[in-house]
């Protein structure tokens, strides 16, 4: 059924020989569910939900096609029929919810954290540094004519294990990429030299596969619109490549974006919502069949953009539905408003799987635990509750609590909600945080949550009013270092700069090198234009990112990338910090790269191990190994960490009470969204 305000994301598309009922797909994620306890349900609970709200197709993790495929020991593996049989409770689940889902079939080549990794040719992998010395062995013609039969055997067992079809991937630099380039393919045999001869394997895949399992089973293939790394195919090869792939019989192409060893960020916030829609719009524009643009869409406004302007005919985003299982039923509602959006933080999707933990959701912590979470229902005991503190934290469980049927005043100090993701929201590319804070809002306004800002609460006001549960998430105030002259004028805290109290004159020196300092300068070399930046993905907003980060949207251009333009920083800065060692590794696995490369091109000096001895009117005096310096500063930025604010708390237990407390105000270290967010949640589902 069409909707008035998304007409294309809710139209329905014939996919083959099958009628999808939106345009939406659930894009692969490796989830690591298969690591926890009752693995089967958890994933059969986590796709069921998001079938039941809407989504149309989803694709679910990379399964390995054999042994040697697999990206590490004990992965996901489809290879015999009692593994597609064990696969059933996932299908019979998301049938029963009225889905459709296809299995992801991926070898991982060199990608692989194994001591037997093959691939085309025997150059070894820039990723994974326990096995940054193990190169790869080169496979012999026999054994790549076996692995095509591994590949179509996959696909027969997907079948077999109920799936709708599978997604052959193809893209983001694992095995089947690897075989198109002459970054990694070396060969000079039928499977390698020309570009044809380079094209072969996973054309060969797909042809055998269709043959095999008949016109009924879909065949999606993922293709690498765009690889982002040396010696990567050019347009011209990407679409003679998707045009085989499509004559092969496949009845979609999904586009990947950036393999994972390239140096551009391609789904962090940093990168502006539908960036990468061009690579799928030029290959749509060659082929007969539907084309996936993906990366980076996390609203229903941004997808029926992307659909109205015919740059594909169906998006994909995966960590949207992290984030919200009913972003779809929502939007189709008319309530996207509601929708908890994918703020691209990656912090415990991305971060948690390169760490080897499973995956959630910053935002959503209930995603992926939906086992232990199920859905919040209303409390037996229902009770008056007061929250103290509305940052992330405090507005966490009082949207839990309210959820549950709890009467819940959230009492907040200053005169929005919101707490120090106030400061984070100002750093430029950081502002898909504003979505956060507009979901808690509206989150509020729905549940009938009474508000209450400008009203720093006390434990008197508390316990006259006699709430049933009390919690305390008054959060951080900055941490003041015992440094000499820390009076000095010239010196102010982040908050002084993040919220325009202070405006930092030319020359910045930060203290403090962790996650806090890293935004700050990032805050301060941008220029103002930049610093307003809403993340809207118009279009000189790309074109900065692209020029930024060294992207070429030619044809022509191998890999799709150019020369880096010099950046010229709005102010000179300079970040310290006491600790020895590396700065900034603190930051994000996944998007911390990308800032500190940020910082090098604006030209931020960084040293580490340094003693402070004193501020005054020359700057900050210092000792960086055993030589003492002088630092000329106009402004000095403290970004030295946080104290919690616990003195509501103190004056409760003083009066006999024991609050629950949560956030900051229970942990301060570095800010911590997704710690706080999870508590939050978890102190609601135990107030009764």
């Amino acid at each position: 059924m069409q909707n008035a305000a998304y007409p294309m994301l809710f139209s329905p598309l014939k996919v083959g020989t099958q009628v999808l009922k939106n345009r939406a797909i659930m894009g692969s994620m490796h989830l690591r569910l298969e690591t926890l306890d009752r693995p089967l349900q958890r994933q059969a609970m986590f796709y069921a939900e998001r079938a039941r709200e809407g989504v149309a197709l989803m694709v679910t993790g990379g399964f390995a096609p054999c042994e040697q495929g697999l990206l590490e020991a004990g992965g996901p593996l489809l290879a015999t029929p009692e593994h597609a049989h064990a696969l059933r409770t996932i299908t019979q689940a998301v049938h029963a919810a009225g889905g459709r889902i296809l299995l992801q079939i991926l070898h991982a080549g060199r990608y692989a954290r194994l001591g037997s990794a093959v691939a085309p040719s025997a150059i070894a992998s820039p990723i994974h540094r326990a096995h940054q010395d193990a190169t790869p062995r080169e496979l012999t013609a026999d054994e790549i004519e076996t692995l095509i039969e591994d590949f179509v055997n996959c696909a027969e067992l997907a079948a077999l294990a109920g799936f709708d079809g599978v997604e052959v991937m193809g893209s983001e630099g694992y095995l089947l990429n690897q075989f198109t380039v002459t970054r990694t393919n070396w060969r000079n045999d039928a499977w390698g030299g020309s570009a044809e001869n380079r094209q072969r394997l996973p054309v060969e895949i797909v042809r055998r596969m269709r043959q095999r399992l008949g016109v009924d089973f879909l065949i999606m293939f993922r293709i690498s619109a765009l690889d982002l790394v040396e010696d990567g195919a050019n347009a011209h090869e990407v679409i003679q490549l998707a045009q085989k792939i499509a004559a092969a019989g496949a009845d979609i192409l999904d586009t990947g974006i950036g393999w994972h060893e390239a140096r551009v960020p391609t789904i962090a916030y940093v990168v502006p919502r539908a960036a990468w829609v061009f690579a799928a719009a030029r290959i749509k524009r060659a082929v007969p069949i539907p084309v996936v643009a993906s990366n980076r869409i996390n609203t229903p406004e941004v997808a029926e953009n992307v659909l109205a302007s015919g740059g594909a005919d169906m998006v994909s985003m995966a960590r949207p539905f992290l984030a919200d299982p009913a972003f779809l039923a929502k939007a189709q509602a008319g309530r996207a408003d509601e929708i908890n959006t994918c703020i691209a933080c990656n912090q415990a999707c991305l971060d948690y799987i390169f760490s080897g933990r499973p995956a959630s959701c910053l935002v959503n912590p209930r995603a992926g635990r939906e086992l232990t979470f199920s859905e919040i229902k209303p409390a037996t005991n229902r009770y008056r509750v007061a929250i103290a503190g509305a940052g992330v934290a405090g507005l966490s469980c009082a949207v839990t609590a309210a959820e549950q049927g709890h009467e819940v005043i959230l009492f907040e100090a200053a005169d929005s909600i919101g707490g120090q993701i106030n400061y984070a929201r100002q750093i430029p590319t950081k502002q898909e945080f504003n979505e956060l804070l507009r979901y808690y809002r509206r989150r509020l306004e729905v549940l009938g949550v009474r508000l209450q800002l400008n009203h720093r609460v006390t434990a008197g006001e508390l316990l006259a009013a006699q709430f049933d549960r009390i919690v305390v998430a008054t959060g951080v105030s900055p941490r003041v270092p015992e440094i000499p002259g820390i009076g000095h004028p010239s010196v102010a805290s982040y908050v002084d700069v993040l919220s325009g109290r202070v405006v930092p004159g030319q020359r910045v020196v930060i203290i403090g090198a962790g996650g806090i300092g890293f935004d700050v300068a990032e805050f301060l070399c941008h220029t103002a234009g930049e610093e307003k930046s809403a993340l809207s993905g118009a279009p000189e907003e790309i074109a900065r990112f692209f020029a930024q980060w060294g992207v070429n949207a030619s044809p022509d251009a191998q890999g799709g990338l150019q020369a880096v333009n010099a950046l010229r920083p709005q102010r000179q800065v300079t970040l310290v910090q006491r600790k020895p060692g590396k700065p900034g590794r603190t930051l994000g696995l996944t998007t911390g790269w990308a800032l500190k490369m940020g910082l090098q091109k604006y030209g931020v000096e960084m040293l580490v191990d340094c003693r402070y001895e004193r501020i005054d009117g020359h700057g900050l005096h210092l000792t960086v190994n055993a030589q003492p310096q002088v630092l000329a500063a106009d402004t000095i930025v403290l970004c030295a960490g946080q104290a919690s604010e616990r003195g509501l708390f103190a004056d409760l237990t003083a009066r006999g009470v024991m609050p629950a407390l949560i956030g900051g105000a229970q942990e301060a270290g570095e800010l911590d969204a997704l710690r706080a967010i999870d508590q939050g949640m978890r102190c609601a589902l135990a107030l009764s």
